[in-house]
């Protein structure tokens, strides 16, 4: 079966079909795949990441593997998948971080100018989230693009494949919802 693309989908289908034995097939299949997606996020951060990748596959793996209700089409559609699920693991991280930040009855005094970066870093994710959201319902294509692109660090071809599109495709909805968040984001 190896670890193509079309050894993967079987390993889905048997998987959707019930078969305990594919879950355990799967991961080793995509673990790479999910590593690079999630790598490729954490290094666009300009600072130092309080999720490493590691925690953030398996993070969005169990999230995965917990996807009972999800019809498998195939390893370009695990994929999308993965990438909204990673989103949601990062935004959920920085939510989480920023509560801590502000809450918890103590008084936090940090002389790490690390830290106010982070913090910053986690508020911007939260803001593209929430931009990201609005997107999503006037253009689903071009928010799922977004998520797969800048999310989970997926080419235009694995973006293409993933929603069954046209590279080209990917390019102009790409290069258009760049520029709405942009403007979005910058409030101009």
């Amino acid at each position: 079966m190896g670890d193509s693309p079309s050894g993967t989908t079987e390993v889905l289908l048997r998987w959707r079909s019930g078969d305990p034995e594919a879950l355990d097939e799967l991961m080793p299949l995509v673990y790479a795949e999910l590593r690079r997606m999630a790598s490729g996020y954490l290094r666009r951060e300009n600072r130092p990441h309080t999720l490493q990748t590691t925690a953030l596959v398996h993070e969005a793996y169990l999230r995965l593997v917990d996807q009972t209700r999800t019809d498998w089409k195939d390893r370009a559609h695990f994929l999308g998948v993965a990438a909204q699920l990673m989103r949601r693991v990062l935004v959920d991280h920085a939510r989480t971080r920023l509560a801590a930040k502000r809450g918890g009855g103590a008084l936090k005094v940090s002389l790490n100018d690390n830290v106010g970066g982070r913090a910053e870093r986690e508020a911007e994710l939260l803001a593209l989230d929430e931009v990201l959201a609005r997107l999503a319902v006037m253009d689903p294509e071009q928010g799922r693009i977004v998520e797969m692109r800048y999310f989970s660090g997926l080419s235009v071809e694995e973006t293409a494949e993933a929603l069954g599109v046209s590279p080209r495709t990917v390019k102009r909805e790409w290069r258009s919802a760049r520029a709405w968040l942009y403007k979005e984001l910058s409030g101009n």
